[in-house]
């Protein structure tokens, strides 16, 4: 996987390219999103995006099989294993699964990954905005897409998920909107956070 190309790629020409040359599949705008985002060395995402190389190859292969891609970012990802919430983020992704196609997982993997970051969960993965992150998370995870109704951040939400399995509830207000940190759960995303 190497770029021709002497001039390093900028983020939305690696983005359209990959477009360009990627197969039809619902989530194809937004690993193309996250892809050019990565290699390109924006947001959060460590090595091979979160996924092992086996499976960061089959998603190459599968939506991108044509693309011509600029040698992968030196980034570690030594961490990831060390993340003690991975398991548990593991398991509220599969229980709200669409369905058991591996790009679900692949998804998932990518998702956990980014919810390291200390920005926007969208900014941190890459994505060109919260539309898009809410858009893919519907797609995959439309469970638990539809239990975000009050549009809570999303990485608030995914978190507020793992504590409600384990039976803490952290707020003390009784209702979201009672609470003092509503503005900080549920302010305006739409701009990226500097």
């Amino acid at each position: 996987m190497s770029n021709t190309e002497s001039t390093p790629l900028s983020r939305k020409r690696l983005f359209v390219m990959l477009m360009a040359n990627a197969e039809d599949g619902a989530n194809v705008r937004y690993l193309a999103s996250m892809l050019a985002s990565w290699y390109t060395e924006e947001g959060v995402l460590p090595a091979f995006m979160g996924l092992t190389p086996e499976s960061f190859a089959a998603m190459i292969a599968r939506f991108f099989p044509a693309a011509t891609l600029p040698q992968a970012p030196a980034r570690s990802d030594a961490w990831l294993s060390q993340m003690p919430e991975k398991p548990e983020l593991e398991a509220l992704f599969a229980e709200t699964s669409l369905d058991d196609d591996e790009q679900r997982e692949w998804i998932a993997s990518i998702l956990i990954a980014g919810c390291v970051g200390r920005r926007h969960l969208w900014e941190d993965l890459g994505l060109f905005s919260r539309l898009d992150l809410s858009a893919m998370l519907q797609e995959n995870f439309p469970a638990m897409a539809l239990k975000n109704e009050h549009d809570m951040k999303w990485k608030k939400f995914i978190y507020k998920q793992l504590c409600e399995r384990e039976g803490i509830y952290a707020c003390p207000a009784p209702t979201c909107n009672a609470c003092a940190d509503y503005a900080l759960c549920f302010a305006s995303e739409d701009q990226p956070s500097e």
